[in-house]
């Protein structure tokens, strides 16, 4: 699968500012790095404002604004190409269109003609990152000249574990990417770029955490550091 992805360009798409992170850090830096992949990430929400009772985008300007350049930072960690932000309301998707959502997805492919898009489980306990899953999958209908032969998803540490255990809808992953510890030095560098999402253990967001996370998955496959991911759609 590793070889499938050589040279291609990746679009990833995340509900917030850190997902592309903690979703695939470390896999996208080596993706970059030793497959010569050419990557685009749209992050589709502001990822700040639903820590007041009421949104309120003038309250947290400063704050956003702060993001925004976090955002800046965290690419520079990983390495990869280019990012579009949006601005749709922090954790309140559900109040926005769906065919909005889709929209912006729709553009983003038209421009950059990805030829694998990754984006969130949609079993997410976050209503965001089920509805990025829902936009993804709508505006990639597989018609005859749908440029995507590839979607797969990827876990979110305190988005995708916290679903109840009784729900149907759990992460269960059937491809995994190993990396080296550098790749994954680079994914917690860039994820403590982030102010506001950056926790400490044993929040699954800590680099103690992610580092554990990273070592989960390489023990399920034989290897020393993995992340873990969901192939949607595969058509080669």
């Amino acid at each position: 699968m590793l070889e499938y992805l050589k040279n291609k360009k990746i679009l990833i798409v995340v509900a917030h500012p850190d997902d592309e992170l903690l979703g695939l850090g470390a896999s996208m830096n080596r993706l970059i790095s030793d497959y010569n992949t050419s990557v685009h990430v749209v992050i589709l929400g502001e990822g700040i404002t639903s820590r007041s009772d009421n949104r309120d985008v003038e309250k947290w300007e400063e704050e956003l604004l702060i993001h925004r350049n976090n955002i800046k930072q965290a690419q520079a960690a990983i390495g990869y190409n280019s990012v579009s932000i949006y601005d749709f309301p922090d954790n309140r998707f559900d109040t926005v269109a769906l065919l909005d959502i889709i929209k912006v997805i729709e553009k983003e492919k038209a421009e950059f003609k990805p030829d694998v898009i990754f984006t969130h489980h949609g079993g997410d306990v976050n209503i965001d990152h089920q509805r990025t899953f829902e936009a993804v999958i709508t505006s990639t209908r597989p018609m005859e000249h749908e440029h995507v032969k590839a979607i797969i998803t990827f876990e979110t540490p305190s988005g995708t574990e916290w679903r109840a255990s009784s729900d149907p809808k759990h992460f269960v992953p059937n491809f995994f990417i190993s990396f080296s510890y550098s790749n994954l030095e680079k994914k917690i560098i860039g994820m403590e770029s982030y102010e506001f999402e950056k926790r400490a253990y044993p929040h699954p967001r800590s680099p103690e955490a992610l580092k554990i996370q990273a070592q989960r998955w390489g023990v399920a496959v034989g290897c020393d550091f993995a992340e873990a991911f969901c192939i949607i759609r595969l058509l080669s």
